[in-house]
């Protein structure tokens, strides 16, 4: 698959790969501290930015083990930039992915990370057929959290104190889903009990 070649839309959101021109609106979230300490690539300054605009433009193809696909979301609305989601396949053997994600914090709240990562977990499964997802928080952050358990998703792993960042013990956790329970969370609905008949 072509990131370049096959927009995803939902309700709200329009999903594409990086552009150019998205240089200023990435640049408003991702240089912030709050962002960097999830952010693939670190950034400082404008340039910096651009670099990882250039990187993040290459994830556009997703067809063996290591290869990244790199979704801007895109408000349909006004057509503002407001964060992007990642899906990194880890593993082609036991087909394993990972999903990373940032939003601009002055979207957060709204509904539009929960909307964009439906899609991306729609890709991966239905178009991938990747097995297992994983997905990594920081253990402070409680939307990021509460986001993972609102879809469906498991506390597999909690590491405590496992890396350094800006002189702070990194506290992460790890969330997994398979194929068949985001099918089951997501897509099947339970028949209404039946009421007997006397």
């Amino acid at each position: 698959m072509s990131a370049k070649s096959s927009p995803i839309e939902t309700d709200r959101l329009i999903l594409r790969s990086f552009e150019r021109q998205d240089i200023e609106p990435l640049s408003d979230y991702h240089v912030l501290p709050a962002v960097q300490r999830y952010a693939f690539t670190r950034t400082r300054d404008r340039d910096q930015v651009a670099d990882a605009l250039k990187i993040m433009s290459g994830h556009v193809n997703l067809q063996r083990a290591g290869d990244t696909i790199t979704l801007a979301m895109i408000r349909k609305s006004d057509r503002q930039l407001l964060g992007h989601v990642s899906l990194h396949w880890t593993d082609s053997t036991a087909s394993q992915g990972e999903v990373r994600f940032i939003i601009n914090p002055v979207y957060s709240g709204l509904g539009f990370t929960r909307e964009a990562l439906s899609a991306l977990f729609d890709l991966a499964f239905e178009r991938f057929h990747i097995h297992r997802l994983v997905v990594r928080s920081d253990g402070r952050n409680h939307h990021s959290i509460k986001l993972m358990q609102a879809m469906g998703m498991r506390l597999e792993a909690h590491y405590r104190e496992h890396a350094l960042f800006q002189g702070e013990w990194d506290e992460e956790l790890h969330f997994a889903i398979l194929d068949r329970e985001w099918l089951r969370s997501t897509k099947v609905r339970d028949l209404p009990p039946r009421h007997r008949v006397a």
